[in-house]
């Protein structure tokens, strides 16, 4: 296996039999890590910093207070490969050093899909307006990783111009969240679970909570 290959599948999941921190999320590995105080959380975040500068490899890092969400993947070679589950297992060794504890709850991402029946026709007005980069795939993601991505959704409706958002868990925290949904209300339809569970507000408006379950690799 080489480090600047994305991994396939089989091999991805046999090294996340090693990260119980992280969860493989929309073409990434994923995880949040909960620290007793932001300075600690602090100088967690500068040790990961030291750690992707020795390796060459930079992950995101977000820091909120006494917690640090971080994404690995290789925008090389379009995906997760070696360096990354290799790095991943050494930010968990220093996340144990600094009795950080692992929240897979709260590893959560948010994409916005845009009903359309011309993609063609919409999307550079999104990239505009947002500055974001178009992908392979025809959604458009923000370079900078703070803003959700957005993706259009072939529909046969002419300008149906209708949203949704697809909110990415891990299939081993799903089911707690559509719980959640249940006592607040929601109807569920679970007809493409566990790839994903389309939710209905009272009020008629609807959200899919999607895992890694089920969606094709790559």
């Amino acid at each position: 296996m080489s480090e600047k290959e994305v991994l396939k599948q089989a091999d991805r999941e046999s090294q996340l039999t090693h990260l119980p921190h992280w969860r493989y999320m929309l073409g990434s590995l994923r995880t949040a890590f909960k620290c007793s105080s932001s300075a600690v959380a602090l100088e967690f975040f500068a040790e990961i910093g030291a750690l992707a500068q020795e390796a060459n490899h930079h992950p995101d890092v977000d820091w909120r207070y006494d917690t640090l969400f971080v994404t690995l993947v290789s925008h090389d070679v379009g995906g997760v490969s070696l360096r990354d589950t290799q790095l991943a297992g050494k930010i968990s060794d220093l996340a144990q050093e600094h009795g950080a504890q692992a929240n897979l709850n709260l590893a959560r991402t948010v994409e916005i899909a845009i009903d359309t029946d011309d993609r063609e026709q919409i999307a550079d007005t999104w990239r505009a307006a947002l500055g974001y980069k178009e992908q392979a795939d025809g959604s458009l993601t923000d370079p900078y990783g703070r803003g959700p991505a957005i993706w259009f959704q072939n529909t046969e409706t002419p300008n149906a111009n209708r949203f949704h958002l697809d909110i990415s868990v891990p299939h081993s925290h799903h089911v707690d969240i559509l719980d959640g949904l249940k006592e607040a209300g929601a109807r569920l339809n679970y007809a493409d679970a566990p790839s994903f569970t389309v939710a209905t507000d009272p009020q008629g408006n609807r959200l899919c909570i999607c895992t890694e379950v089920g969606r094709h690799d790559g």
